[in-house]
C-alpha cells in the first residue's frame, strides 16, 4: 500500500485504476501540447498568412486561415490543448479578431514560464510576475498607445475593417468590403436603455448566393429572408404592413395522436371534419380583421388559407427559421405567437402583439426569390448579399466579413484604436523590460520573460511574409525605445506608431498607413492569453482514470 502514496514516482499507478503524472513532467507535457496547438495555426498569422484545409470524418472540406475556425474543427484530446481551443473561441466571441494571436502568445508564455521553473523559480512567483506584467501592459496600451477615433475621423473605421480582412480572402478586394461592413453596421445603430449607442452584429443579415464575382456583392437597409411568398397570387409588395410572427400551423386542424372519438351517427363525422377546417379559417379571419397584412410563420400554411390571405390583401412567408423569426419579431416590435388563445382559452389577436415596418416586398435575386423587410420600427436591420464561385469561398467570405463587423463594432462602442503591424507588442516589450528593472524581487524575471514572449507576434509576422525577422524586429525595437525615451513634444515620440510593412519589408507609420486595430482587441488578447497560461501553469498533478472494462459477452462468438 505504501507504493500508492509514493510521491517520488512521476508516473505511478493508482489503486482506483488509473495513472498519475506529477511535477515537472506534467508541466512539460502541457507545454508541449500548447506548442503543438500553436504550431498548427502559426503560419496563418498576418496579411500574408497561409490557409489550412481541413477534412472531417465524413469528407466535408473547410478552407480557412481563421484561428478559431481551424481549432474548432480539430479533435483535440489533451486537456491543456482543449484550454487553448476554448481560448480562441472566447476571443472570437468577445472580440471577433485576434484568435490566432491569442493562442500563439499563450503558448509562448507557457514555454518561457516552463524554462523559468526549470531554473528553480517557483510557479507562484512566475504567476505573480505574469499577472503584474499583464496589468501594467494593459494600462500602458490604454494610456500611451490608444488613439481616439473622434480625432482620426470616419476613415479610421474603414481602416480597422481593412486591417481585419487583410489577412483573409476578402483582403484582395481593397476597401470594397471594409466600406460595406462600416455602412451595414452604422445602419443598425440602436440606443440601449442608458441611451448609449449599440451596434448589434446579429442585426446584419448575411445571405450567400452562388454565382457572379465577389465584387458584385451588395448591401441594403432591411432584413432579407431567402424564402418567397407562399402563394403566387399574393401581391409583390405591401407598404406600411402590420406584421404577425406566428409559431403554429395554419392548416386543417387534426386530432392529436392517441385521441379517440366514438360516434354513432355518420353525420356527426362530417360535422367534425367541417369543424376541423373551420378552426383554421377562423384564425385567418381573426388575423385579417386585426389588420394584419404580413404573416411570417415558422410552420406551414395550406393553399386554401393562403388563397384567403391573398384575397384579403395580405402576404405570408412559411417555414421561416426560428432564429430569423425571432429577429423579425424583435426588429418590428411583434411578439412570436405560439397560439392565439388567451388566458380564458378564447382565441383572439391582441394588437399589442403585432409589429410594423415601412415595406415588405419580394425581389428576385439570382435564381431565388427573396422577401425583404424595410424600415422595421423597433430595430434597424441591414442585409449583406455575398456572391462567390462556390460554397467553400462563400463560407470563408462570411467568416471574414463577420470578423470585420465585430472589429468595427468594438471600435464604434469603445471609440479607441491602436496601431497595428506589431507596434503594440514591441512597445509593450520595451516598456515592460524597463519596468522589470524597477522591481527588486524574483518577479522581475517573469516580467522580462512576459515582455520577450510578446515579440513572437512581430517575429512570426515577418517569417510568414518571408522577411528577415531578426533585422526588422531589432530595428522596430530601436524605434520604440527612442520614442519612449523622447520628450512628449519631440518628433521622436511619433515613432511609437511605427510597425511592420510586410509587403516591402520595412518599417512605416501604421497610423498614416491606415493599419489600425481595436484597442479592446489587444487588451482582451493579453488578458485572455495570460489567464490561460496561468491556469495551465497552476497544474502540477494530472490524474487520469482508465475507462471501466466491460465484461466480455459470453455469447459474442455466436
Amino acid at each position: 500500500m505504501a507504493a500508492i502514496f509514493d510521491t517520488n514516482r512521476q508516473d505511478s499507478a493508482l489503486f482506483i485504476g488509473g495513472s498519475r503524472v506529477s511535477g515537472q513532467e506534467v508541466r512539460s507535457q502541457n507545454v508541449m501540447a500548447a506548442q503543438a496547438i500553436a504550431n498548427v495555426i502559426r503560419t496563418s498569422l498576418g496579411p500574408v498568412g497561409l490557409d489550412k484545409m481541413l477534412v472531417d470524418d465524413v469528407g466535408d472540406v473547410t478552407i480557412s486561415n481563421d484561428g478559431a475556425t481551424i481549432l474548432q474543427l480539430l479533435e483535440v484530446e489533451h486537456p491543456a490543448g482543449k484550454i487553448l481551443v476554448k481560448l480562441a473561441q472566447q476571443q472570437d466571441t468577445e472580440v471577433g479578431d485576434g484568435t490566432t494571436s491569442v493562442v500563439i502568445v499563450a503558448a509562448e508564455l507557457l514555454r518561457r514560464a516552463n524554462e523559468l521553473i526549470k531554473s528553480h523559480i517557483h510557479p507562484a512567483t512566475v504567476i505573480a510576475g505574469y499577472r503584474l506584467a499583464c496589468k501594467e501592459a494593459c494600462r500602458f496600451i490604454a494610456d500611451q498607445m490608444a488613439l481616439k477615433v473622434d480625432k482620426l475621423g470616419q476613415e479610421a473605421l474603414v481602416s480597422v475593417a481593412m486591417t481585419t480582412i487583410s489577412s483573409k480572402i476578402l483582403g484582395a478586394y481593397g476597401s470594397y468590403f471594409a466600406e460595406m461592413a462600416v455602412s451595414a453596421l452604422s445602419a443598425v445603430k440602436t440606443p440601449d436603455f442608458r441611451g448609449k449607442a449599440r451596434y448589434p452584429v446579429n442585426a446584419v443579415n448575411v445571405l450567400k448566393v452562388k454565382g457572379a464575382s465577389a465584387r458584385e456583392s451588395s448591401h441594403f437597409a432591411g432584413y432579407a429572408l431567402r424564402r418567397p411568398f407562399c402563394s403566387a397570387g399574393m401581391r409583390r409588395s405591401v407598404s406600411g404592413p402590420k406584421v404577425a410572427v406566428v409559431d403554429f400551423d395554419i392548416t386543417k386542424t387534426r386530432m392529436k395522436l392517441g385521441v379517440q372519438i366514438v360516434i354513432d351517427d355518420p353525420e356527426s363525422l362530417e360535422a367534425i371534419r367541417k369543424r376541423e377546417a373551420d378552426i383554421a379559417t377562423e384564425r385567418v379571419r381573426m388575423l385579417l380583421a386585426a389588420g394584419v397584412t404580413a404573416i411570417f410563420s415558422t410552420r406551414g400554411i395550406d393553399d386554401a388559407y393562403a388563397k384567403m390571405l391573398a384575397e384579403g390583401g395580405a402576404v405570408a412567408v412559411t417555414r421561416v427559421p426560428k432564429e430569423d423569426a425571432r429577429r423579425i419579431a424583435k426588429g418590428t416590435g411583434a411578439t412570436l405567437l405560439a397560439t392565439l388563445a388567451n388566458l380564458d382559452g378564447d382565441e383572439s389577436v391582441d394588437p399589442a402583439t403585432l409589429g410594423t415596418a415601412e415595406l415588405v416586398e419580394q425581389v428576385r435575386l439570382s435564381d431565388d426569390d427573396v422577401v425583404v423587410i424595410r424600415g422595421a420600427s423597433e430595430q434597424r436591420a441591414a442585409t449583406v448579399i455575398l456572391r462567390g464561385a462556390n460554397d467553400y469561398m462563400l463560407d470563408e467570405m462570411e467568416r471574414s466579413f463577420h470578423d470585420s463587423l465585430c472589429a468595427v463594432k468594438r471600435v464604434l462602442e469603445s471609440g479607441a484604436v491602436v496601431p497595428g503591424g506589431g507596434a503594440v507588442e514591441v512597445a509593450v516589450d520595451i516598456y515592460l523590460e524597463s519596468f522589470a528593472t524597477t522591481l527588486a524581487s524574483r518577479e522581475q524575471l517573469a516580467i522580462a520573460e512576459f515582455a520577450n514572449a510578446l515579440l513572437t507576434i512581430p517575429k512570426q509576422l515577418s517569417v510568414n511574409a518571408a522577411k528577415d525577422s531578426v533585422e526588422l524586429v531589432a530595428k522596430l525595437r530601436a524605434y520604440h525605445s527612442a520614442a519612449q525615451n523622447a520628450a512628449a513634444d519631440s518628433p521622436r515620440s511619433a515613432l511609437k506608431h511605427y510597425g511592420l510593412d510586410l509587403y516591402d519589408g520595412k518599417l512605416r507609420d501604421s497610423v498614416k498607413a491606415g493599419v489600425l486595430e481595436p484597442a479592446m482587441s489587444k487588451i482582451k488578447m493579453l488578458k485572455s492569453a495570460t489567464e490561460a497560461a496561468i491556469n495551465i501553469l497552476r497544474i502540477d498533478d494530472m490524474i487520469k482514470l482508465l475507462p471501466e472494462q466491460q465484461p466480455e459477452d459470453p455469447h459474442a462468438h455466436m
